[in-house]
């Protein structure tokens, strides 16, 4: 779960990183209208800041977000006013209507730690939709794609604050390992340091077939999408 630090520079720092939340959000679009031309409605299950948020909120009638962090929703409510966020864990949130389309983007499902969790999660998506409705769901790397010592380092500004963050990827008893540390240099306010640690569940492609589909979804799987890591499409079925 990520915390009021990380909330502060989570958007300066994936756009700076060359994240298009916009171009993301149009490609989701594109296939939740593909299935559903008639569709009005979306659920951002974990949507952090509302990044992608803010652009469905231009394209359909009404928009809501569910997040597990009190942190990034508090950001995410100043971006978007209008807009109801609730905190939430994607395995037992509840809305009090049903949407046409549901999204879970950024590899945020992989925080879950079994198939059991997947598919709970899955089947309360599938509570909260209409009948033929889409659930759009990015996964994290499949297991065999996934790189063990992968490091990334990247330094940014926004004229204030200078952000400089690395990252060095593992394999752990649980799954994928994501070790994360910042160094804020801040005008006035001088230099500070925070840490996260990550755990990603690598599920595999069946995994996620199988889980979608006891939930009650024809799915398919688009490949390349979202940096390559690809989104599974649910429609459920009427």
């Amino acid at each position: 779960m990520y915390g009021s630090d990380a909330a502060e520079i989570y958007d300066l720092l994936h756009q700076s990183r060359g994240k298009d939340f916009e171009f993301e959000s149009e490609v989701v679009a594109k296939l939740i209208d593909a299935h559903r031309p008639d569709a009005s409605s979306v659920l951002d299950v974990a949507c952090g800041t509302g990044a992608h948020l803010e652009f469905f909120n231009r394209w359909y009638a009404h928009v809501e977000g569910v997040d597990a962090s009190e942190p990034m929703l508090d950001r995410a409510r100043v971006k978007l006013p209008g807009v109801r966020f609730a905190p939430g864990d994607m395995r037992t949130f509840s809305a009090d209507r049903r949407f046409d389309a549901i999204t879970c983007l950024f590899c945020s499902i992989a925080y879950l730690p079994t198939c059991e969790d997947l598919g709970t999660a899955l089947e309360r998506f599938a509570r909260h939709l209409t009948p033929g409705g889409v659930a759009v769901v990015e996964p994290w790397w499949f297991p065999e794609k996934f790189t063990p010592g992968h490091v990334a380092a990247d330094v940014v500004e926004d004229g204030v604050r200078t952000v400089a963050r690395v990252s060095h990827a593992s394999r752990t008893d649980r799954g994928n390992g994501m070790d994360v540390h910042y160094v804020i240099a801040e005008r006035g306010a001088g230099i500070r340091h925070f840490a996260e640690s990550h755990t990603y569940t690598p599920f595999t492609r069946e995994q996620y077939e199988t889980a979608f589909a006891n939930a009650g979804f024809a799915v398919e799987f688009v490949e390349g999408a979202q940096s390559g890591r690809g989104l599974f499409v649910g429609v459920l079925e009427r």
